[in-house]
């Protein structure tokens, strides 16, 4: 694995020595071109299980676009997606996704137990499993007692929270998230980045999350993978080797937070 030399980063092609660690997600020469003009230029990329990866790139890189590529809402041009080695061509049961507009996922005029019920229906379960597969998952969010609350009656915090609960509800094997923190406070952010990292830890779920908060993918993440501008492909992915119990203060005064951060930015910059 190479990268541009002085930086702890690595070729696409990801190393294999977690042997461990099953591939949840692989992408092969993924490609995606909108009216002949080309926005992903050939990706190749994988992510294990149990990992926690962050997406970020240039504004316009096409961030969102893979992870539609990833999760089967978008066909690409060329190249494949595999997920537990099965091509994805249509959204996988096994997977969930959480979009940055929450006010548009949710349903006002359905319960938050509602809501977070509501995949859970494709799969035939009985309404009384349903709705304690919908409470526990609220509970690991920190949500409960506001199971008989409306959307519209929740901050923009907890609104998210709903939103990841609806996911966690379905018990994915992997979680897609694209920019869930960006329409809320900095403080609200910081809560949820540290609820994700709880999730994660409890839920044992992997998780793809794009960003463009380079503080955020690398307090979040195991791995950044940092994407080129167009036509997008992986320039970089950094290692982010920080004690997996994490907090706002403690791990972003770390040195190593800051040079890992500065990694990122540059390889960004450069790109």
């Amino acid at each position: 694995m190479t990268g541009p030399t002085g930086y702890n980063a690595h070729d696409a092609t990801l190393e294999t020595s977690a042997v461990e660690q099953s591939v949840v997600l692989r992408v092969q020469g993924l490609t995606k071109s909108y009216s002949g003009k080309p926005v992903l230029g050939g990706i190749d990329a994988e992510v294990r299980s149990g990992e926690f990866v962050c997406v970020v790139g240039p504004s316009g890189a096409g961030k969102t676009t893979l992870l539609r590529c990833l999760s089967g809402l978008l066909a690409p041009t060329e190249g494949v997606v595999l997920m537990d080695e099965v091509l994805v061509e249509r959204p996988p049961e096994k997977l969930a996704v959480v979009f940055q507009d929450y006010s548009r996922s949710l349903m006002p005029w359905m319960s938050v137990l509602g809501n977070v019920a509501l995949p859970l229906r494709s799969r035939g379960m009985p309404r009384a499993d349903r709705q304690q597969a919908a409470l526990a998952a609220l509970a690991g969010v920190g949500l409960e007692g506001c199971e008989n609350q409306y959307p519209w009656q929740l901050s923009g915090g907890m609104q998210q929270r709903v939103a990841i609960a609806r996911a966690l509800a379905y018990q994915p094997e992997a979680l897609l998230m694209d920019e869930p923190f960006a329409s809320v406070d900095a403080q609200t952010r910081a809560d949820l980045e540290d609820l994700i990292l709880r999730v994660r830890r409890d839920f044992g779920v992997t998780v793809v999350l794009v960003t463009h908060d380079i503080d955020e993918a690398v307090y979040l993440a195991d791995r950044v993978l940092v994407l080129s501008g167009r036509p997008t492909t992986v320039r970089a992915v950094v290692d982010v080797p920080l004690p997996p119990d994490r907090d706002q203060l403690h791990t972003k005064s770390l040195p190593e937070f800051a040079e890992l951060r500065s990694q990122v930015l540059k390889l960004i910059q450069q790109a």
